[in-house]
Formats: structure tokens, C-alpha cells, sequence
């Protein structure tokens, strides 16, 4: 009796370390696919130019992602504004946005923007653009003044007032 339930065990315990075997092969493989994607990407990183001293900083980040044997938790879609980027670095429906709102001939509200890139005016989707948006602003590719009503971002440099 003690010898079956001791197989039974075995048994159930082997059909476990199979599956967390496929769940380990899957994240290597991710990680693999991750450090392919950010090796094509050295030349030029998000978008912008990297000049050619740069670049060993470059292939050491890429590098650092294809040896890491931690899992990938994340990745931020909406990378910060910096000198040189446009929107095309951007996923598609934040491009969008911040057409839209360039294209305004003053400050929008979300529910302005939904109808604008192709969404039903619906609740959802009004709260979903409002939390993009505001992710624009965190990400200095938009401004809000006041609550609510969003601008293009106008970035201070050299203590003069400049818009994109």
C-alpha cells in the first residue's frame, strides 16, 4: 500500500517538473527572441541615432539581456521624450494620439481624441485613452495644464519655451 501511494506520488510529481520544464524552455526561448529583437535594434535604439563610440554601450545592454537568466517582468512601450525622437518610436494608437492632439487647434479631452483614432465612443474606451494619454504626459510627449485637457508637450531648453 505504501508502494503505490509513493508511485502515485512520483507520478504527480513528475507531471509537474514537465510542466515548469515548458514554462523554463518558454522563458528561454523569450529571453532568447528579447535580446534578438534589442541586437537589431543597436544601430539605432528607440528611435534615436547612436553615434559609433556609443554603440559598446550598446551591445553591453543588449548583451546583459542575453545573458540575463532572470524573467522579463516587463517593457516599456512608451519610452521617455529625448532630443531627436519623433513619434514613429511610438506604438501605433499612441502615434495616433499625439497626432490628434498636435493637429488640435487648442487643448482636447479624451473623449474628443476616441473618435478621432477610430474607437466607439464608449466609456471603455474614453477611460482607456485618458490613461494613455496621461502615460504621454508622465513620458514628456504631451502636457496638461489643466486637468483633463491635453497639449503637446513644450520642453524647456536653454531657458527658452520650445514645442515639438
Amino acid at each position: 500500500m505504501r508502494v503505490e501511494e509513493l508511485e502515485a506520488e512520483l507520478a504527480e510529481l513528475s507531471g509537474k517538473l514537465g510542466a515548469a520544464r515548458e514554462v523554463l524552455e518558454r522563458l528561454r526561448n523569450t529571453r532568447e527572441t528579447v535580446a534578438e529583437v534589442l541586437a537589431g535594434m543597436a544601430p539605432e535604439v528607440a528611435g534615436v541615432p547612436v553615434e559609433p563610440g556609443e554603440m559598446s554601450a550598446v551591445v553591453g545592454v543588449t548583451d546583459a539581456y542575453a545573458e540575463a537568466e532572470r524573467q522579463v517582468i516587463g517593457v516599456l512601450t512608451v519610452p521617455n521624450w529625448q532630443p531627436g525622437m519623433t513619434s514613429e518610436v511610438l506604438p501605433q494608437v499612441y502615434r495616433d494620439i499625439v497626432e490628434v492632439v498636435a493637429d488640435a487647434p487648442g487643448p482636447v479631452r479624451a473623449k474628443q481624441i476616441v473618435p478621432r483614432i477610430g474607437l466607439p465612443a464608449e466609456t471603455g474606451k474614453t477611460e482607456g485613452t485618458r490613461s494613455k494619454l496621461k502615460r504621454l504626459v508622465e513620458r514628456g510627449w504631451l502636457d496638461e495644464e489643466v486637468p483633463g485637457l491635453f497639449t503637446p508637450a513644450r520642453r524647456r531648453t536653454r531657458g527658452s519655451l520650445n514645442t515639438r
